[in-house]
């Protein structure tokens, strides 16, 4: 059986400037999820439908139901803190 073990990131704090670099990033995890569910043949439809290839997800990040954006967002909060955590600086060059 399969346990999970997610790197434990509580005692990660994200700056005010990384916190903003989040919703970019969980729109841009959405972009790449609909750009891929896209190449596979799946299109907008009213429900999930593995067989006919529908789910109503593909519409813009902006449109998204606020429980789906959360998804997206956790996704990339973990993903910078998991950075952090691992000793990774993380600096805008411009």
């Amino acid at each position: 059986m399969y346990t999970p073990k997610p790197i434990n990131t509580d005692d990660i704090q994200l700056s005010k400037d990384l916190l903003g670099l989040t919703e970019e990033i969980a729109a841009n995890v959405h972009d790449v999820w609909a750009a891929g569910r896209i190449a596979e043949g799946w299109t907008l439809g009213p429900e999930k439908d593995a067989v006919k290839k529908t789910t109503p997800l593909l519409i813009p990040y902006d449109e998204l139901p606020e429980s789906e954006k959360e998804y997206d967002r956790n996704t990339a909060m973990e993903t910078l803190k998991m950075i952090l955590k691992m000793g990774y600086v993380i600096e805008k060059r411009y």
